[in-house]
């Protein structure tokens, strides 16, 4: 009785060989709400994506490959913090997979995402390679990298709906006028003042400090400042009450 393989049977070996390399890289989309420079003083802060090396027209999100002795987000966290010096992360979640064959030439490369952010009085003193981008005016981006700060956007939005996640997008303290401008930035379209508060009050999202800020340019009386009661992620309403998101 013969042993030696079939023509199908060499074919489909010859092919697994084909493909049987595969790079894993993690990629993070990292989010903070800035004041942008370039716009007129009383402009709105922008949600902007820390993108690295720029060269003439292709940036890419920060990450690399996945090693050994490490989990996936263990594999994200110290990327950014050796490639960017990025460490001061309020919160971390898995995104998605995004493993198209073709979406990188040559190597088939699947890549866990994560979605990042960073409060937005927090400072990181980034390398020359790296800046941050406002998402509603990316430049030309690597592969399919535009897609997945597609995908942390709209992931971002939708959980502030029905999840404290602001927090990790807030400073510690703040008026409400600068909360309902951080979810304006994030969401995309106006949000009120006064309505905000209520909803995050009701949920017990936000608590009063007691303190009061500084005077704005027009004068009046100093802004109540307010805090989140907590600084980790909590299902606050299964039903969004927020406008839907984009």
């Amino acid at each position: 009785m013969s042993t030696s393989p079939s023509a199908a049977d060499s074919n489909a070996s010859a092919s697994d060989g084909a493909h049987s390399e595969v790079r894993v890289e993690v990629l993070t989309a990292v989010f903070q709400i800035r004041e942008l420079e370039a716009r007129e003083p009383d402009a709105a802060p922008a949600l902007c994506v820390l993108l690295d090396g720029g060269d003439a027209d292709r940036w890419h999100l920060p990450g690399g490959n996945v090693v050994p002795d490490e989990t996936l987000e263990a594999s994200g966290r110290r990327l950014l913090a050796e490639k960017l010096d990025v460490d001061n992360l309020a919160h971390l979640e898995q995104l998605s997979v995004f493993s198209a064959p073709d979406r990188v030439p040559d190597v088939r490369t699947i890549a866990s995402t994560y979605l990042g952010l960073i409060r937005s009085d927090a400072a990181n003193a980034l390398p020359d390679t790296a800046a941050w981008h406002p998402v509603d005016a990316l430049p030309q981006l690597a592969f399919d990298h535009g897609d997945i700060v597609a995908k942390a956007r709209h992931r971002l939005a939708a959980k502030l709906s029905y999840t404290n996640i602001a927090f990790a997008l807030a400073p510690a303290r703040f008026p409400m006028s600068q909360l309902s401008e951080i979810y304006c930035a994030a969401l995309g379209y106006p949000v009120d003042t006064t309505n905000l508060l209520r909803i995050l009050s009701r949920r017990a999202v936000v608590v009063a400090t007691g303190t009061v800020g500084k005077t704005g340019r027009s004068g009046g009386r100093p802004p109540a400042l307010y805090a989140f009661a907590e600084s980790s992620l909590r299902v606050t309403d299964e039903f969004a009450t927020l406008r839907p998101p984009m």
